[in-house]
């Protein structure tokens, strides 16, 4: 079967997708139906489904079924943003070790999505985020996180590791990736940055 030819896209077109990119680049995923909606002033859901229906057909985007942020671009997205990452650091059994001050650099381009920096597994602890042993977790480096994010936090308790962030109220819950293990609770953690792609 042949790939979907990319064609010239209408204004509107053009707008949605951008719309998508953004949302993809800047948190990892796409918008749903109605974020578009919202953000477009389309107010029929139906009117932002002939959008996506048609970058579908044109070769821009492709959407998975019965999911809500099923929208994937087909481009990569280390062309749009740049893939030149550092090795900074590894994560054993969740916990952060930096390197020392030489970074050693890779360029990702084709394989892995935004990021300034990345991180080594080297173990099988985070196995039900269906991340092994060698694979590298492309890491955007922030000072926030949204909930449910899997983010590299530092506390005095913990010093840095990778947990689930879930804000509580006054609290943050920090989880972690094992569902055996049970969460910590902190008045206050420092984000590191976030995870925005794993590459194997």
């Amino acid at each position: 079967m042949q790939p979907p030819i990319k064609r010239p896209l209408t204004r509107q077109q053009q707008a949605v997708y951008d719309l998508i990119r953004e949302r993809i680049v800047s948190r990892g995923y796409g918008p749903t139906v109605r974020e578009i909606g919202e953000q477009m002033n389309i107010k029929s859901p139906n009117g932002v489904v002939c959008h996506l229906r048609a970058l579908e057909r044109k070769g821009m985007i492709l959407r998975a079924s019965h999911k809500s942020r099923g929208i994937e671009l087909t481009e990569s997205m280390a062309s749009l943003v740049g893939a030149k990452l550092k090795l900074q650091g590894s994560i054993s059994n969740g916990s952060y070790t930096p390197l020392d001050e030489h970074w050693q650099q890779i360029d990702l381009v084709d394989l892995t999505g935004r990021g300034e920096g990345f991180l080594r597994v080297t173990d099988d602890s985070l196995v039900e985020a269906q991340i092994c042993s060698g694979d590298l977790l492309v890491l955007s480096q922030q000072a926030y996180a949204e909930v449910g994010q899997l983010t590299l936090v530092h506390t005095a308790q913990l010093g840095s590791c990778l947990r689930y962030w879930v804000p509580d109220g006054t609290h943050i819950r920090l989880q972690p990736v094992a569902r055996g293990l049970q969460p910590s609770v902190f008045e206050q953690a420092e984000v590191l940055g976030v995870v925005v792609g794993v590459v194997r």
